[in-house]
Formats: structure tokens, C-alpha cells, sequence
């Protein structure tokens, strides 16, 4: 007598949170994560609008671990808490939930911020929302639940850039460049850094050379040296 052997499927339950403030986003990130693997994966989803919100599900001594969590950086405060961004959602998930995979997204395109993000937080995944499309969705979500990191490709290529045009500069550069970027005119800049005025203006002409300006005003200078990771 013989009869048919079925193969069990095991399906595996995850939960996952989304937080953003825009509620056409997190329906996107719905799509993407209902439609990765159905066969393998079931996906219970928690949403939140803000960091309000946020904080009250993470805090919440009912809310069942998160397996993955989707923040973006840039949302409405909790200021009560002293919860300001995603970042410090991800900081709480950290506290309360450490086995969760975190999955940042932003807008932000610097790289002092994009390292600041990497080496406070270091999330699973980073997202420049720019590079997102479905696809890269799936393919992101994928390599996080399977605990490898992910950067999106803007970001890969902002870390490549910056070590390979390492730039090496010494206090007086660095002080020079923080006084131009709080709007202080050139003239009144040996008022706070011990050096001539024409040493100053030497400086600058050398950081807009390093640096590849050819903007006469100080506004490139101030943005390329954000972006380059030389002023905080």
C-alpha cells in the first residue's frame, strides 16, 4: 500500500515596523515586504506616523520584539521623550528590542551625516530614498532579513569617494572653515583664530583649490567641506 508524501511548508512569521510620516511611503514598503517570498515568509506589520507613536509601540511592554524595523530620519519630534528623529527610535530599538534589524531611510546626502548615522547607529540597512525603487526594495529587504548590511548605491559610492580623496587638514583650516559657515565675513575671522588675515585668505584659496572650487563665494566651500566630512 502506498501513499502520497506531502512536503510541510514552514512558513516563517516576522514582525516587522514601519515608521514614517507619510502614509504613501509606508504603503509602498507594505507592497515590497507582502510580496517577498509569500511562500516562506508571513509578515505581521505595525505602522506609525511619527516619533510620538513611535516611542508609545516600542516602549509598549505588550508590543511583541520586532524582527525589522523600517524608520525614516526625518519625521515630527517627540520632544517630551527627547526623541527627534528616526535615529533616536533607532536608539531606543537598540535598548529595547537589540536582536531587531534596522533599516534607515533619508534624504540626507552629506557624508559627515551619513558616517554620523553609520557610527552611532549602525544599522542593517541605509537608504538614500532617492535610490529607491520597488525592485531595490526587495532586494535591500532581502539582504537585511538575512542579516548581511545594505547601502543603497548613493551611499556606497559617498563611502568609496571619501576613501579614496582623503583630505588631511590642520586646526587653523578647520576653525577658519567653521567661522565661514556661521556667516562670519572674512575680514573679522582673525578676531577668533590667532593668524594674520592674509594667512586666512591664503587658507581659503588652498581648501577651494584641494577641494576643486571654483565658486568665488564661500557658500561651495562651506557645502563641499560638509560633504567631504571636514566641518561639523
Amino acid at each position: 500500500m502506498t501513499s502520497d508524501a506531502t512536503e510541510q511548508v514552514i512558513i516563517t512569521k516576522n514582525n516587522i515596523l514601519i515608521v514614517d510620516d507619510h502614509p504613501f511611503i509606508i504603503q509602498g514598503y507594505k507592497n515590497a515586504i507582502t510580496r517577498y517570498n509569500p511562500n516562506q515568509f508571513e509578515f505581521l506589520i505595525t505602522e506609525a506616523k511619527d516619533c510620538e507613536s513611535g516611542y508609545n509601540i516600542i516602549t509598549n511592554p505588550e508590543t511583541l520584539a520586532f524582527d525589522v524595523a523600517f524608520l525614516d530620519i526625518s519625521m515630527p519630534s517627540y520632544d517630551e521623550k527627547g526623541m527627534f528623529s528616526g535615529e533616536d527610535l533607532a536608539k531606543l530599538l537598540n535598548e529595547y528590542m537589540p536582536n531587531c534589524k534596522i533599516i534607515l531611510l533619508t534624504m540626507y546626502t552629506e557624508l559627515l551625516k551619513i558616517r554620523t548615522i553609520i557610527d552611532t547607529i549602525n544599522p542593517l540597512g541605509l537608504v538614500i530614498k532617492n535610490d529607491l525603487t520597488f525592485d531595490e526594495l526587495l532586494f535591500g529587504f532581502d539582504k537585511v532579513i538575512n542579516n548581511e548590511t545594505y547601502y543603497s548605491q548613493s551611499i556606497q559610492k559617498m563611502i568609496a569617494q571619501s576613501e579614496q580623496e582623503t583630505i588631511e587638514i590642520d586646526l587653523f583650516d578647520k576653525q577658519i572653515l567653521f567661522h565661514i559657515s556661521k556667516g562670519t565675513k572674512t575680514k573679522d575671522i582673525p578676531q577668533y583664530v590667532p593668524i594674520s588675515l592674509n594667512a586666512i585668505e591664503k587658507r581659503k584659496l588652498n581648501l577651494k583649490k584641494i577641494l576643486d572650487i571654483k565658486d568665488e563665494t564661500d557658500i561651495e566651500l562651506v557645502r563641499e567641506a560638509k560633504n567631504r566630512g571636514l566641518l561639523f
